[in-house]
C-alpha cells in the first residue's frame, strides 16, 4: 500500500517531467525565416535581398499577415506558390526534375573525386612499382663490364 507521501512524490515528478513538453510549443515562425527560403517573382533573388519592388512587399506583407494569422512556415510557403507559383520557392521540389538537377552536380562531384583517387593511386603504384630487373648479360660483356667499372673506380 503507498503512502500518501509517495503518491505526492510520484505526482510531482511526474509534473516535473511532463512541464517541458507542455511548454515545448512549437516556434513561431518569423519573416527573416521564410524570406530565405523564398524568391522575389520579379528578381528571382531571395526575398531577404530583393530591393523595394512592389511585387516583392507584396509577397512581405503577405507573409506577414500569414504570421500574424499563426500559419507554419510549411503553410506560408504553400500559400505563397498557391499566389506566385512554383518558382518562388529557393530550394528545388524533392521529386521530378528538380530532385534530378539538385543531385547531378553532387554526383559530378562524387564521380570527380572517385577519379581522382583512382589516378592517385595508379600514378603511386606505378612509382612504387620496382624497376625493370636488368637483362642477363653474356659472360664476355659482363667481364668488360666489371673492368670498365674498375677502370673508373681507380
Amino acid at each position: 500500500m503507498l503512502r500518501p507521501a509517495s503518491l505526492l512524490l510520484a505526482a510531482l515528478l511526474a509534473a516535473c517531467l511532463l512541464a517541458p513538453t507542455a511548454g515545448a510549443a512549437t516556434p513561431r515562425t518569423t519573416l527573416n525565416d521564410v524570406e530565405d527560403e523564398v524568391m522575389c517573382p520579379t528578381c528571382g533573388t531571395p526575398l531577404n535581398l530583393a530591393t523595394d519592388a512592389p511585387l516583392a512587399n507584396h509577397e512581405r506583407a503577405l507573409i506577414r499577415r500569414l504570421i500574424a494569422r499563426g500559419d507554419t512556415k510549411d503553410q506560408i510557403k504553400h500559400r505563397l506558390v498557391q499566389e506566385f507559383g512554383p518558382n518562388v520557392l529557393a530550394l528545388p521540389r524533392s521529386s521530378g526534375f528538380d530532385l534530378f538537377a539538385y543531385l547531378v552536380p553532387i554526383a559530378i562531384a562524387v564521380a570527380g573525386l572517385l577519379a581522382i583517387v583512382v589516378l592517385a593511386l595508379r600514378w603511386r603504384r606505378r612509382r612504387s612499382a620496382p624497376a625493370a630487373a636488368d637483362p642477363d648479360l653474356d659472360p664476355a660483356d659482363a667481364r668488360r663490364l666489371d673492368a670498365d667499372l674498375a677502370r673508373f673506380d681507380g
